[in-house]
């Protein structure tokens, strides 16, 4: 292995080699940051997807020098483009004595235009017979060797750039990506949603229960929140008139970071009116099953060595029968405060003080329900403790018309039969206003403006949130938010 201060000075004077290259082109005439524009006709994987097609034609490809054998009077290089690669065969010939000598002199990472004929070689490989090659920008970094310099997976976050040139596979993610937040639009607008805009600066923090980002409008002169949830604001939009929103983009969560989340990441929340959390499931599932089929081509995944069909119907399960079945505690016969108490401390659950019944029935979920909910799951009728915008069972008002989707212990997903209520949405805020009082920095404000909304009136009204982030590690198996995210949030190196 070569000694750190060796390879420190190695690098070095590979940067030095390189400007000096440019100086010298430089010198020539030959800047190749004065090139403005290439007439690019053809891309790698069209040439070897439709050879056929292609093979005796001229074409022109530019990408990226990524390997190269032979340095006499004829040479074979590897070009990338976004699409893929493709082989090209250099001849001093064929291309010139002056060309090729400029050729020699150019350097793996080098970005370069290859004029030529397609064909096979005697080995069979789909190559470009190069006919006039051209420098188009200069690579002043040496590439890392995919196997041996691009390891530290924190560097590859902090240089995606670099990491989605060394790393096919990357890229593939993010192309998978683009196609399945365009599947989930085109799935909705075919559904008849309209998409819709709403503020990132809010005025009053909520939507959901999350530590908010605060910021300052100068202006104004006051405190404004990066928005956690669009929610509020799509359902004023119900309430005037639109029938059926969707809104997909960033939030924002000042909380910790993690496989799973990003204090930014993107979601789409989605309001439907004259429906509640049932033609929501039916909603999720299907678009969830849409994305898989178009995007893989099929409804059968595997992620981390657990096999899915997601053609099958999710499970449905409330979150007390979930509890009751893993841990043993039916909390459909706890009839008080105490008595949940009593069985927290008896099964080693801490809560505190301001938790209700609900809350504490939460905890026992979360410790012994979620990890199991690996096929896919719908756990429904939260309590109503911790789901203040969501409307009440009629049969038990204890508990809310509200479901989360699980899959791999992982929530995908969170929806209602919405709070259209405003006499019941002011004291379910008022209790919230008390929680953030008491010290939960993640309660929510009392939104009088919404609330006057919902005194205008507002349809019975289904609603769902999606985590998109999740649902592309899910399809594309992914470990980490920060493998489909293109830039996660990094802590900046000293």
């Amino acid at each position: 292995m070569i000694p750190q201060e060796d390879a420190e000075q190695n690098l070095s004077e590979v940067l030095q080699v390189r400007r000096d290259k440019l100086a010298a082109l430089k010198q020539d005439g030959k800047n190749p940051f004065e090139i403005t524009t290439y007439d690019r006709t053809a891309y790698a994987s069209q040439i070897v997807d439709e050879f056929d097609n292609y093979e005796g034609k001229i074409v022109s490809i530019a990408g990226r020098m990524m390997s190269r054998r032979g340095m006499g009077k004829a040479s074979f290089i590897d070009i990338a483009d976004m699409s893929g690669r493709i082989q090209s065969y250099v001849k001093i010939d064929i291309v010139g004595e002056d060309s090729y000598n400029d050729f020699k002199k150019w350097d793996i990472g080098d970005i370069i235009g290859v004029e030529g004929e397609c064909f096979r070689t005697h080995k069979g490989e789909i190559s470009i017979k190069a006919h006039k090659i051209i420098l188009l920008s200069k690579s002043l970094q040496p590439l890392p060797e995919k196997w041996h310099g691009l390891k530290d997976t924190e560097l590859r976050y902090r240089q995606r750039y670099v990491d989605l040139i060394v790393n096919p596979e990357v890229k593939d993610t993010f192309i998978k990506r683009s196609k399945i937040i365009r599947c989930i639009r085109s799935y909705l607008d075919n559904l008849g949603f309209l998409e819709v805009e709403t503020p990132l600066l809010h005025p009053i923090a909520g939507g959901a229960n999350a530590r908010p980002f605060i910021t300052h409008h100068n202006t104004l002169d006051m405190d404004m929140y990066l928005r956690i949830a669009p929610e509020l604001y799509l359902k004023r939009l119900i309430v005037g008139g639109f029938d059926k929103v969707y809104e997909l983009g960033r939030m924002f969560r000042n909380e910790g970071m993690d496989t799973r989340h990003n204090p930014e990441f993107t979601m789409i929340e989605m309001y439907q009116a004259y429906t509640d959390y049932y033609g929501m499931m039916d909603l999720a599932e299907n678009l969830i099953r849409y994305a898989a089929q178009e995007v893989l081509g099929t409804t059968q995944i595997v992620y981390d060595g657990v096999e899915m069909d997601l053609s099958k119907p999710f499970e449905r399960l409330t979150m007390a029968d979930a509890v009751k079945k893993f841990s043993g505690v039916d909390f459909n016969q706890v009839k008080t405060l105490e008595e949940a108490r009593a069985l927290a401390k008896e099964h080693h659950i801490e809560y505190e003080q301001r938790h209700g019944k609900g809350d504490i029935l939460n905890l026992f979920f979360e410790k012994y329900g979620e990890e199991k909910m690996i096929q896919p799951t719908f756990i429904m009728d939260h309590p109503v403790e911790i789901s203040p915008l969501t409307k009440k069972k009629p049969s038990n008002p204890e508990y809310t018309e509200r479901f989360e989707l699980f899959i791999l212990g992982r929530e995908y997903a969170n929806a209602y039969s919405e709070l259209n209520d405003p006499l019941d949405q002011r004291e379910r805020f008022e209790h919230q206003a008390a929680l953030k009082a008491a010290g939960d920095a993640e309660a929510n404000d009392i939104d009088e403006d919404f609330i006057n909304a919902l005194e205008y009136g507002m349809p019975p009204t289904g609603g769902m949130g999606i985590g998109v982030d999740r649902l592309i590690m899910l399809l594309t198996g992914s470990a980490s938010i920060r493998d489909v995210l293109l830039f996660p949030t990094m802590k900046p190196r000293d």
